[in-house]
């Protein structure tokens, strides 16, 4: 892969200067439609070997376009605050929304490399990293991103010479420092990390372009030329028949059981030993969240369930047992402009916690699965794929110590009904009640086939779902209660061993 980067590729000035006038016009016109069309970002990847030129190509992309509409995220060692969320959550947060251009000086593979290089990780992990890496980026390019990799190339020998003349020169002497000649020190221990890990993520969807360093015009030209290509064809393209889906539409496989309706719905708990209970498995919670090994660990909580189950009151439940300092409570509700302009899963990794701190979604990112697919608000492709999207976000949540415990919370037809009259004739729960929950009754069998689905497809060894019978408020209620400390006691536990 690196061989065709060795040649000498070179560009003379004066084709240079001739070819940068009309390139930089026409990326700027190419840069304004993005903005007008707003219907999909840009995502370039600069990555490769130091001294290649990473820093300028960044720099002139600045200086050809209009850098209002671009956002540069150099990604160096982990903070403390990204240390403590998952690897992919800086990531996550720094994408760019729909009609922009995000260039990320180096990125997710930086890590996986350095660390494969250094030896603190062998080929095992290196290889789950780049399937990790794989449904990342696939998932990225579904959603609509136009991802553009570069990999800038210089030859052990050519790598010496440019260092060697940065660091002579005392305009450019600054570029270099001690760490760049240690990593030279490792050029070849890098060369076999790099080749068969570019070769393995270099995807039809978001192929790897490897590019000559040597020459900086020919450089520079070359990933301008990639980018303006690139660009015009997916605005033209849009232009003239939309982005197609990329997933040939499926049906769902659905198991004959219908597990909501094996549910015994009316369990029965007095009001008396509902109060027993809801002291004891509260004050248990509590003690676990304060044992010292809390800080190790990270507790996430969804909550779904049929309109009128009782989701707020279970919750409630649950936060007067917490610190309040130490939770937060995210309300889903439909997308905002700015949500709506990003990959889907994006609104909900934004709130994932650090370590120590509870999250609860009241609604989360099942919404896809659930009113999105029924409601036809997306395509059946999106839907489609949703599950293994939801399946590997959880699982990078799990990986990293955090406690994820899922809550389907299940009435029966009849008792949702009586709880929408009941909202309806006191006062104070009026605003409880809506012509949507209404709307949504009448596709109450829809509904139900979508739950089954979403269960049997996202209930997982490490993020399975708890269904609570909800018929009775406080049966329900304590359920969540006792799941949440045994899946909490367990993950304590867990981390006193490990």
């Amino acid at each position: 892969m690196f061989e065709s980067a060795n040649l000498r590729h070179r560009v003379n000035k004066a084709t240079y200067r001739r070819e940068e006038a009309k390139l930089r016009e026409a990326l700027l016109n190419a840069q304004y439609d993005l903005k007008e069309n707003s219907r999909f970002p840009v995502l370039i990847l600069i990555a490769g070997v130091e001294g290649a030129g990473k820093g300028e190509t960044v720099n002139l992309l600045n200086e050809w376009m209009d850098p209002r509409h671009i956002e540069v995220s150099g990604f160096a060692e982990p903070s403390d605050e990204e240390n403590e969320r998952p690897r992919m959550w800086r990531y996550w947060r720094a994408l760019p929304p729909k009609g922009k251009i995000g260039i990320f000086f180096g990125a997710w593979h930086t890590q996986p490399i350095v660390d494969r290089v250094q030896g603190r990780i062998g080929t095992g992990k290196l290889d789950q990293h780049i399937a990790d890496i794989l449904r990342f980026e696939k998932m990225l390019t579904d959603e609509g991103v136009l991802l553009l990799k570069f990999w800038l190339h210089l030859s052990k020998a050519q790598q010496k010479k440019r260092l060697k003349a940065l660091e002579k020169d005392p305009k450019t002497r600054w570029r270099v420092s001690k760490t760049d000649w240690e990593l030279f020190k490792l050029y070849d221990r890098f060369g076999r990390v790099c080749e068969p890990f570019l070769r393995k993520t270099s995807t039809g969807e978001a192929p790897w372009l490897v590019v000559s360093g040597l020459d900086p015009e020919y450089r520079s030209l070359t990933v301008g030329k990639t980018l303006l290509a690139a660009l015009r064809e997916r605005l033209d393209e849009k232009k003239a028949k939309g982005l197609p889906d990329k997933n040939l539409p499926l049906l769902p496989s659905v198991d004959k059981v219908n597990v909501l309706r094996a549910l015994e719905l009316d369990q029965e708990m007095s009001k008396e030993v509902y109060a027993k209970q809801l002291e004891k498995w509260q004050g248990r919670l509590a003690l676990a969240l304060r044992q010292p090994r809390f800080k190790e660990i990270s507790v996430v909580a969804v909550f779904e369930g049929n309109d009128a189950a009782g989701k707020g009151g279970a919750i409630r439940r649950v936060t007067s047992a917490l610190d309040a300092r130490r939770y937060k409570t995210i309300s889903v509700a439909a997308p905002t402009e700015e949500e709506r302009a990003q990959p889907y899963l994006w609104r909900f990794w934004r709130h994932i916690p650090r370590r120590g701190r509870f999250v609860i979604f009241d609604r989360s990112w099942y919404g896809r699965v659930l009113v999105e697919r029924v409601e036809g608000f997306c395509t059946e492709a999106d839907w489609m794929r949703a599950y293994t999207e939801i399946n590997d976000f959880e699982q990078e949540l799990v990986r990293n110590g955090i406690v994820v415990a899922k809550f389907w919370l299940a009435t029966s037809k009849e008792e949702q009904y009586k709880r929408f009259k009941a909202r309806e004739q006191v006062s104070f729960k009026r605003f409880k009640i809506t012509a949507e929950d209404w709307r949504n009754r009448k596709k109450w069998e829809q509904y139900e086939l979508a739950v089954c689905d979403m269960v049997d497809r996202t209930s997982t060894g490490i993020a399975p779902w708890t269904l609570v019978e909800a018929n009775n408020k406080y049966h329900a209620r304590v359920k969540v209660l006792t799941t949440l400390v045994h899946a909490v006691e367990g993950a304590l536990e867990a981390a006193k061993k490990g």
